[in-house]
């Protein structure tokens, strides 16, 4: 068993890991298949520290990541970790106005950009480094002395929609990030000799987590720039991954070409791990199928919250129940409030992991934040067993595919559209989704919009997860007795 990491810097977070171990592998087909042990990626985090340096980079200022994953996003993170540096990677998905307006928002000195992202990395000021064609001669290769944070310091600022739909930049603190590698570490039972199949986009909490948890243990990460399900498979056959990560989404793709895993042997996979979305009874049948060796981990947590605040087992070895969120990690505290019940409630957590609060946001922060107490906007209920369920949201966002959908900014962006007088967007359920948008719409005066034309526009101008899968043209939207949309029946008239 290793021992725990002594620096309190977040990007010293491996330094007791062997060197001579394999720490990462990009292992998508065409890619050369780049493998990094842990004493080379601690002397590149040097490198990049070093570089960043002489370009006049401090402690406190933001760096920003635009790429799909690849082993040098670990080299960029932990490099400018070391430095004191923030490093904010960025949603790649994200319209190309809505992604310059995060670099903007976070006021980025250096953006580590691919070419594809270029365009939109580019700004007053910034400098700019081709993570293909500029990082080799950036990195200044010598030993680098980490930063020791003050308490309370700011490691990263993860973007998140959160509640309103615009995106926010959440204060992550060395100390508290730290704790969570750790804690979750040792509550998922990690091991040294674990290969973590990692195909989530790593802007997102989910693959963060599975980066720390992973190389603070020691394990091999093996990296694809995106999912993609024959590699997937290829990651099990070929590289012997016994861990899976990712959104349900992902594994239900995967179980729909099942065939794919015939004569393979899926018994070295003991752990799939899922999170951002519900997984329904029929999924986890076939999972339990297809990989009969694999234990399940239903995630849940928040980018805020610590991020993962419940857990897989309970007291005397008992297992997550299927319907469950979790079991409380050790240090975190948790209340439900202004609930039907004692026992039901939106939920707040407390625990060395929350965040500081919202970058530049401080009303929202106040509103948020409170005395240490992150307010979840989940309402959850605890079971007479002692585990918690998700009931549903305080407010009207709801889940796609792991991805935060806010109907407003679909309705916002339908009503654009020149034929749209009036929108309204809904969550439908979806088997492989678990929440899809419909939406319902009046069209403007002397307009006949077509539901593929409505698609169209909604793909081409936003979010292609965020779009509509159903659109339906109608006379106007119902309302209730207090002037509300009718969600009921408009939920009726798609059912009919």
């Amino acid at each position: 068993m290793m021992t725990s990491a002594t620096h309190p810097n977040l990007g010293r977070l491996f330094s007791h890991v062997p060197p001579d171990r394999l720490a990462a592998i990009d292992i998508a087909p065409g890619s050369g298949g780049r493998a990094i042990t842990y004493g080379e990626l601690d002397a590149a985090c040097d490198a990049v520290a070093r570089g960043l340096a002489n370009a006049g980079v401090a402690a406190g200022d933001r760096v920003g990541v635009l790429c799909l994953n690849r082993t040098e996003f670990f080299e960029i993170l932990f490099g400018a970790l070391r430095l004191g540096a923030v490093p904010v990677p960025v949603n790649i998905k994200l319209p190309r106005d809505r992604l310059a307006s995060v670099l903007d928002d976070a006021g980025v000195r250096v953006v580590f950009t691919e070419a594809a992202f270029r365009e939109a990395a580019d700004g007053p000021g910034r400098v700019l480094v081709d993570i293909d064609t500029d990082l080799a001669t950036f990195k200044d290769e010598g030993p680098f002395e980490a930063i020791v944070p003050k308490p309370d310091q700011v490691s990263m600022q993860l973007y998140t929609s959160g509640t309103t739909g615009a995106p926010k930049g959440v204060l992550l603190t060395h100390s508290g990030q730290l704790w969570a590698a750790k804690t979750l570490t040792e509550h998922r039972r990690l091991q040294a000799e674990d290969r973590a199949l990692l195909s989530a986009p790593f802007f997102h909490k989910n693959a963060i987590v599975a980066i720390k948890t992973g190389l603070f243990i020691g394990s091999t990460l093996l990296v694809l720039p995106k999912f993609d399900i024959s590699a997937t498979v290829a990651a099990v056959r070929d590289h012997g991954a016994t861990m899976l990560t990712g959104v349900p989404t992902m594994m239900a793709m995967l179980l729909q070409r099942r065939e794919l895993l015939d004569g393979v042997d899926t018994s070295g996979v003991r752990v799939i791990s899922m999170g951002s979305a519900p997984a329904s009874d029929s999924l986890l049948a076939d999972i339990g199928k297809a990989f009969p060796a694999a234990e399940v981990h239903m995630n849940y947590g928040t980018t805020e919250g610590g991020p993962i605040m419940m857990g897989w087992y309970g007291p005397d070895g008992q297992t997550q129940p299927a319907t469950s969120v979790g079991w409380p990690i050790a240090g975190c505290a948790f209340k439900l409030v202004d609930g039907p019940n004692p026992r039901e409630g939106e939920l707040w957590v407390k625990n060395p992991g929350v965040a500081l609060g919202y970058y530049g946001m401080a009303e929202k922060t106040a509103e948020r934040f409170i005395d240490g107490w992150y307010r979840t906007g989940d309402v959850l209920r605890h079971g007479e067993d002692g585990w918690f369920y998700f009931v549903g949201r305080t407010d009207d966002m709801f889940v796609v595919g792991g991805e935060n959908v806010y109907p407003q900014e679909v309705e916002t962006l339908l009503e654009r559209h020149p034929s749209v007088a009036q929108a309204t967007v809904l969550p439908f359920s979806h088997e492989m989704k678990g929440m899809v948008p419909y939406a319902f719409v009046v069209a403007a005066p002397g307009a006949t919009p077509s539901e593929d034309e409505l698609k169209t526009y909604t793909i081409d101008n936003g979010p292609a997860y965020a779009h509509p899968r159903r659109v339906f043209v109608v006379p106007e939207i119902p309302l209730t007795g207090t002037n509300k949309v009718d969600k009921e029946r408009l939920k009726a008239l798609a059912s009919g």
